[in-house]
């Protein structure tokens, strides 16, 4: 290498020229290898990472995490010895917000972050950029989410399944498997009434509840899986118990639970799941295919653990936690609320509320 390289801020989104500098993971003078990772970048639409093109020494790099950098300007330079200095040096100074301008600017990290727990925006500041990190510590234990939970439903008899896809059609499955349950059809606020999912039949949109809790129906089952968006699963509970429903925890004939576990009302098990001594699934829970959640573990509400997931003794997942197929989680590891962790990653240390982890990643 013969010539320093500038490394610049991005332009993630043309109508926004300004990137907050939610993490940054290198120092001055540092020596950094090519393809490392130097920070972290966030828009209210997006967020970024920004990787080291060579190998070399952090020069000039007077930024700090938190700040507010226009894009084009300059981070740092890589160059090939400790001692370089460039002809000029770019301070990539914070830049000024003004108060009210366009109402709320939050990041999408952020906003997801304050959807899940349940956070008023309107409650937030307006003109600073709010990210990911200034929520974190705005939250200490953040509030429960607005659902007056129903206790587990004892008694069968006829349910519906609200939500048509993929998910659905496995619940399907698995209720035909039990006694004392008949599918009176699904809800689907998008499919045609008279569609055909399985044995099963969609009967129309979510306007058609009042309607089939008259009827008689007390049992609904929460068939939308939340992967990629939790709250979807979550509203379509809060309207469900806003018409009077209860919910059956379902348990498919080759799952395992041990007697001292306890499962909370709507908790979902797959088949050839284990669920070990003492756990506690928290409501509306997913348990998927071939999933292990050990002795001791706390499973808050909303959480959807995908197939073939391993728990290790007395892992805590916070409310509103996917995790991917193939996750290793370690022995007593945290996880906070919202947190996303990809496929087959390995989780070895506590994982923050609303960060995502990489698919394929250890974590840290």
């Amino acid at each position: 290498m013969t010539e320093a390289k500038q490394i610049t801020i991005p332009l993630l989104n043309p109508n926004e020229p300004e990137l907050q500098l939610a993490s940054l993971n290198v120092s001055e003078g540092e020596q950094v290898e090519a393809g490392q990772l130097l920070c972290t970048l966030e828009s209210t639409k997006s967020a970024s990472e920004l990787y080291a093109e060579r190998s070399g020494y952090i020069v000039a790099l007077t930024a700090h995490k938190g700040d507010l950098l226009r894009a084009g300007s300059l981070l740092c330079w890589i160059a090939a010895e400790a001692d370089w200095r460039p002809p000029e040096t770019t301070t990539p100074s914070p830049v000024p917000v003004e108060a009210g301008v366009e109402g709320l600017r939050i990041t999408e990290p952020a906003r997801r972050l304050a959807e899940i727990q349940g956070l008023d925006l309107k409650s937030l500041p307006v003109g600073p950029l709010i990210t990911e990190a200034y929520l974190q510590g705005m939250i200490k234990e953040g509030p429960e989410l607005n659902l007056d939970v129903p206790p587990t439903a004892e008694k069968t008899g006829d349910l519906l399944l609200y939500g048509g896809g993929g998910h659905a059609r496995a619940l399907i499955e698995l209720i035909q498997l039990l006694d004392g349950y008949r599918i009176v059809g699904v809800i689907d606020d998008e499919l045609k009434a008279g569609t055909r999912i399985l044995d099963s039949t969609v009967l129309g949109s979510a306007e058609m509840l009042p309607e089939l809790f008259e009827s008689g129906v007390r049992l609904a089952v929460n068939a939308v899986g939340g992967v990629g968006d939790v709250m979807s699963r979550v509203r379509v509970f809060q309207r469900l118990i806003e018409a009077g429903f209860d919910f059956p925890t379902l348990l498919h004939p080759t799952s395992f639970v041990e007697a001292s576990a306890v499962l909370e009302a709507g908790v979902q098990v797959f088949p050839h799941a284990y669920v070990g001594s003492e756990a506690h699934v928290g409501f509306g829970s997913i348990v998927n295919t071939g999933a292990v959640v050990s002795h001791d573990c706390q499973l808050g509400r909303y959480v959807n653990v995908a197939p073939s997931t391993s728990l290790a003794g007395g892992v805590n997942l916070g409310r509103a936690v996917l995790v991917g197929m193939s996750v290793t989680v370690n022995l007593g590891v945290q996880v906070g609320d919202g947190a996303r962790i990809g496929n087959s990653a390995v989780i070895k240390a506590d994982v923050p509320a609303g960060q995502v982890v990489r698919a394929g990643t250890v974590w840290p």
